[in-house]
């Protein structure tokens, strides 16, 4: 069979996860407007007759600013590593920019074959898009190009066949039951992340980080207390909302998405607790799961 590891990179926002989702049919990265909604390398498994395929969906790589976009930096640069394939996602929208120069600077791409996805070609002009084409392969001259919209799944199935193409002959390294290597502790901290950036705007889901407390498996409902993390007293109060609206819509949603992934019902409780600067501190980095190991 044919089988493998492919790293899916890019700067924030470009549709990397959406990708990830679009080729495995399946939700398993959160996707949101805001950029860096990826904080960590989370892999999906694609089965198919004859083909196993590991990717790996990896933080947007950027300038950071704190201690942790250095954390989610390193884990982009090292899923870049011992893998069979390499995809590098372009917003084919946006004209090439410092960002695209930055990412070319710093990440090890020529240990692989690499494949460049010009995604979100629908809200891009055609001679745009050329034009973008022409500076990547003057700068990646080996790489292959193929063009998705990844919210609808074009293309899917050409780079899919181009992977399986590059891909060599191995075993399977995952059962055909799994689709992610993250537990379910992880997933149901992401889903409520992900709330938290559909329902609050400007800096405040950026500083946010989830904690789970408890979770009493063995009740029916499952009872699950989990703790919001932010930064200062203010993004508290705008978590809470007024007379805890925002926290209860918060909750409400993502119980609705975690008993979907467990399969049964869920008490939710969410609280909010304020750790200054968290975000570059390494010990609260570690605890929060957003510390790199090598």
């Amino acid at each position: 069979m044919k089988s493998g590891f492919v790293a899916i990179l890019g700067r924030p926002n470009v549709g990397k996860s959406t990708l990830l989702n679009g080729i495995l049919n399946k939700k398993i990265s959160i996707v949101t407007d805001k950029s860096q909604t990826t904080r960590n390398a989370i892999k999906g498994i694609y089965n198919a007759e004859g083909v196993q395929i590991v990717f790996t969906d990896t933080p947007g790589i950027h300038k950071p600013k704190e201690r942790l976009g250095q954390e989610m930096n390193n884990m982009a640069y090292s899923a870049a590593h011992d893998v069979d394939a390499n995809i590098l996602v372009v917003d084919a929208s946006v004209p090439f920019g410092p960002g695209d120069e930055y990412i070319l600077e710093h990440l090890d791409i020529n240990n692989a074959p690499l494949i460049l996805v010009f995604n979100k070609i629908d809200e891009a002009r055609l001679d745009k898009v050329e034009n973008l084409k022409k500076i990547y392969l003057d700068k990646v001259p080996n790489a292959i190009m193929i063009d998705t919209v990844a919210t609808e799944r074009f293309n899917i199935d050409t780079l899919l066949n181009k992977l399986i193409e590059l891909l060599p002959e191995g075993p399977a390294y995952y059962s055909t039951e799994e689709i992610t290597d993250k537990d379910a502790i992880f997933q149901i901290k992401e889903i409520i992340r992900g709330k938290i950036l559909r329902n609050l705007r400007d800096e405040v889901p950026h500083a946010t980080a989830i904690y789970m407390d408890n979770i009493e498996w063995e009740k029916n409902p499952v009872h699950i207390r989990a703790s919001i993390i932010v930064e200062k007293d203010g993004q508290k109060g705008i978590v809470i909302g007024a007379g805890g609206k925002r926290i209860k819509a918060i909750g409400s949603q993502a119980r609705k998405d975690i008993e979907i992934l467990l399969h049964k019902h869920v008490f939710l409780e969410l609280f909010v607790k304020v750790q200054e600067g968290w975000r570059d501190d390494e010990k609260s980095l570690e605890t929060y799961g957003y510390k790199y190991k090598k």
